[in-house]
Order: structure tokens, then C-alpha cells, then sequence
């Protein structure tokens, strides 16, 4: 009897320091698990603190141009892609004598473009050609209408409009793209910058008609507008997320027109140049171009332009999906 006594007295010692050792384990478990919280918490905060840098030069000029460019000290190997609007004919396009320099200073470069798919001089590649020749782009390096083979597909990640973006089938054949846009409005979108650039401009014509039905495959002229500015945010990510980092955006704010360089006609601008800007995030620039843009004195018919197609809900919804950033640091290289 005493022996069984003893016994269970052992017994429930041993249960008693199991516990105690499991409370341990469990208290210590908990107190990782906090502080992986509130670790994560911090870099969360971080994270929000950081903003994109977004440089910018008062002059426009080759020399400005090339100043804003080296201020982001880009990394760039490879075959370079040069990604601009050649422009209908009678347009604002960008200029040779503006751009040509520092085109011309990468070991590699290519200026990129997709036909349209709305008609105009540049529906076809042939005619497309010519216009880039009219234009001086020819002279300054050479020209590939990227979809002249037809189309490639890009998987849209993060989307609620599309799946799929269709690019010219040329558009992998890069290895690092310079987006080079002209700022000014647009009839459609409110305004047309980088965004515009890397969505509808990369797009294949098949694929403009896509994003601009707003994925539906339906008319590209009457489909919903905000399923369109969104379409246009998500096959920009597209374009981002396949080239993982190696892209780059300048913007030039000179003739800002109400109407695209897509207009053989455009309206006269009625605001003053504001000069060239540059970043990373095609967000952020393009958020600081608009924002140069409603704080001018003279900037009430372009500022009606965006507001009256909604354009600021391509920058909503393009920060939503996680293309970039509103929330810039404006850094003016004059100074």
C-alpha cells in the first residue's frame, strides 16, 4: 500500500513538471509569435513612410533631359527599348531635337511602338514606318513596330477586369525599357502619361481594342469608362510585373494640349510648359505631373479635361493593384 502510495505521489509530480514545461514552451511560443507581430507591424510602417522619388527639371531641353535621366542613376544592360508615341502626323509629338541625344548615348537603343487599332496613319506597320521616318525617329535610332508579328500574352495579376494583356509579340525581344511619354490630355482617358504609355502603347492593336472594351471583347468606343481606366492600370501592371524592375519613366510637359498626340488636329495649349520628370513608379509620376498641372495658374482646361473622362480613377485604381505609389517625394534638380 505504501508502495502504490509512493507511486502515485511520483506520478503526479511528473504530471505537475510536464505542465509546467508545456506552460514554458507555450509562454515562449507566444512571445515569438508577438514579437514576429510586431516586427512585421514595423516594417509594414516602414514601408508606408517610404515614397517614390519623383525628379524633376524646370528646363526642357536635350541637356534637362538628360540631366533627369542620370538623376535616377538607372542600371541599364543590354538591348534598350525606347517606348514612345510616334505620333499622327500634325500632332505634339516628341521632337528629335529634344529627345535624340539621349537616345543616342545607350549602347543599344530601339524606339518601340504598337499600331493603333482606331485607324489614322499609323493602323498598319507599313504606314506606321513611314510616319516614324516623317517623324525623324528613324534617323536617331533604329524603329520596331513591336507588333508588326502579331501579339504575345501577359497574365494580369491582381486584376478585376482583366486576365490578359496582349503586347506586341517584339515586346520580349528587350531587355530594359525607357518609357519616354509626353504628357498632355486625351479625349478618352483625361490625360495620357506613363501609365498610358506602358498599357495602351504596348498594347498590340488587338490588344488596345481589348483593354479599351474594357476586357469585355465588346466596342472599344462605348464600353464603360471606368472599366476602361482600370483595364489601362492592369495591363500597365502587366508590363511591370514582367520586366521585374528593369523600367524607367520620363515624362515631358511641354504643348499640354487637351488632346493626345493620337489627334492629327489637337486642340492649341493654353497653359504654359512645366518642364520633364522622372522615376521608378509610374504612379508617382504621373500623380506629380497632374498635380504640377491643377496647382498652374493656367491649367483650368486640361484639369477639366481629366475631370470631365474621370481620369484621376486610373491613378486609384492603379495604386489599388499595386503598380505604384501616390504618395511621392518631388525632388526639383535645378535647385
Amino acid at each position: 500500500m505504501k508502495k502504490l502510495r509512493y507511486l502515485s505521489w511520483i506520478l503526479i509530480i511528473i504530471v505537475l513538471m510536464g505542465g509546467c514545461s508545456s506552460k514554458q514552451q507555450a509562454d515562449e511560443d507566444d512571445l515569438m509569435q508577438n514579437e514576429a507581430v510586431e516586427e512585421e507591424i514595423e516594417d509594414d510602417e516602414e514601408g508606408q513612410d517610404e515614397m517614390s522619388i519623383v525628379y524633376m527639371s524646370e528646363e526642357i531641353s536635350a541637356d534637362s533631359l538628360i540631366a533627369v535621366y542620370d538623376a535616377l542613376d538607372a542600371q541599364i544592360e543590354g538591348n534598350v527599348a525606347v517606348k514612345l508615341s510616334t505620333g499622327e502626323p500634325g500632332s505634339n509629338y516628341l521632337r528629335t531635337d529634344l529627345i535624340g541625344e539621349l537616345i543616342q548615348s545607350f549602347d543599344h537603343p530601339t524606339i518601340v511602338e504598337c499600331n493603333t487599332a482606331y485607324g489614322g496613319q499609323r493602323a498598319n506597320t507599313a504606314m506606321h514606318y513611314q510616319v516614324a521616318e516623317d517623324h525623324g525617329y528613324t534617323s536617331i535610332a533604329d524603329v520596331d513596330i513591336m507588333d508588326e508579328e502579331g501579339s504575345m500574352t501577359l497574365p494580369v495579376y491582381g486584376g478585376t477586369r482583366l486576365s490578359e494583356n496582349y503586347v506586341g509579340s517584339h515586346f520580349e525581344k528587350y531587355d530594359y525599357y525607357v518609357v519616354l511619354s509626353h504628357f498632355k490630355g486625351h479625349s478618352m482617358a483625361g490625360y495620357g502619361g506613363a501609365i498610358k504609355n506602358i498599357s495602351i502603347g504596348i498594347a498590340s492593336s488587338e490588344g488596345k481594342a481589348h483593354i479599351h472594351s474594357g476586357g469585355t471583347g465588346g466596342s472599344m468606343w462605348s464600353g464603360d469608362q471606368y472599366a476602361f481606366l482600370e483595364s489601362m492600370a492592369e495591363a500597365g501592371k502587366s508590363v511591370v510585373d514582367y520586366l521585374d524592375g528593369n523600367i524607367l519613366y520620363i515624362n515631358v510637359m511641354n504643348r499640354l494640349s487637351v488632346d493626345c498626340d493620337c489627334d492629327s488636329s489637337p486642340a492649341e495649349p493654353d497653359m504654359h510648359d512645366i518642364g520633364i520628370l522622372a522615376s521608378f513608379d509610374p504612379v508617382a509620376l504621373d500623380q506629380a505631373c497632374i498635380d504640377l498641372v491643377y496647382s498652374a495658374a493656367d491649367g483650368a482646361s486640361l484639369v477639366q479635361r481629366i475631370e470631365s473622362r474621370n481620369g484621376l480613377h486610373t491613378l486609384e485604381h492603379a495604386q489599388e493593384i499595386g503598380l505604384g505609389s501616390r504618395t511621392y517625394q518631388l525632388v526639383n534638380i535645378d535647385e
